[in-house]
């Protein structure tokens, strides 16, 4: 018989639980996909945004606490996502809840390392110009007053969440096996996406992917390889 496998699955700013439902189809049969919606987008739009990271963390630690009681579990973040993750995992590390097999963090430099651009300070039209520049934030987003209405104070809730630098004297390293996702024309070098491996007390693997920072809803398939390879690690037959 074959351990079932929940994957916890964290979006990016701006992104809601659906950007992970594409996976549905590619992940192995073991893997139970679980997208986490965050407060006010999605299912959740009526909700209010976080107030910090500490706040997102807390609300996502409830989530997970609630539905794993015994079960086998993963955690995958991407860029935003791949923050939280880290903050989340520290949290579970002290906690008393049953512990991930393996952490995925997506599209983001490690935590040590400190972000170039603070979005969430740039005026209007900077950030615009920003956002854009990332990619995969549709062009309508901008053009359109009702749109931007809805979406930008959540991207711009989303993106001083994800600036967030929590203090510590020094590196908390995390007591699991870890994977790196990193697109391989996005703006993070290979010297940085090694020095994740400073954050764990196990194993550390980077994969780079085709494709920028969005690389994650483009090239589904190597995405989705990586987190089949590494989670058929963990189950029995």
């Amino acid at each position: 018989m074959t351990n079932k496998i929940i994957a916890f699955c964290i979006p990016y700013a701006g992104g809601s639980a659906t950007i992970y439902n594409q996976w549905k189809s590619k992940l192995e049969s073991q893997i139970t996909l679980c997208p986490i919606e965050l407060a006010g987008r999605g299912t959740r739009i009526t909700e209010p945004f976080y107030t910090d990271l500490e706040a997102a963390v807390e609300d996502i630690f409830a989530t997970i606490s609630a539905k794993i009681s015994t079960q086998d579990y993963v955690i995958f973040g991407h860029s935003m996502g791949a923050l939280i993750t880290y903050e989340l995992a520290q949290k579970i590390k002290i906690s008393g809840i049953k512990q991930p097999l393996h952490v995925f963090f997506s599209g983001r430099k490690p935590p040590h390392i400190s972000r170039k651009i603070v979005y969430s300070s740039l005026s209007d039209q900077a950030f615009e110009k920003e956002i854009m520049l990332l990619g995969g934030t549709p062009p309508e987003l901008f053009k359109y007053p009702e749109l931007k209405q809805i979406f930008v104070p959540i991207l711009r809730s989303d993106f001083k969440l994800s600036e967030t630098v929590v203090q510590r004297d020094q590196i908390s390293t995390l007591p699991y096996n870890i994977s790196i996702l990193v697109g391989k024309d996005e703006k993070i070098e290979e010297s940085e996406a090694n020095e994740w491996g400073m954050h764990t007390s196990k194993t550390c693997s980077v994969h780079f992917i085709n494709g920028g920072h969005f690389f994650l809803s483009k090239e589904v398939d190597a995405v989705t390889n990586i987190i089949n390879q590494s989670v058929s690690k963990y189950t029995v037959n």
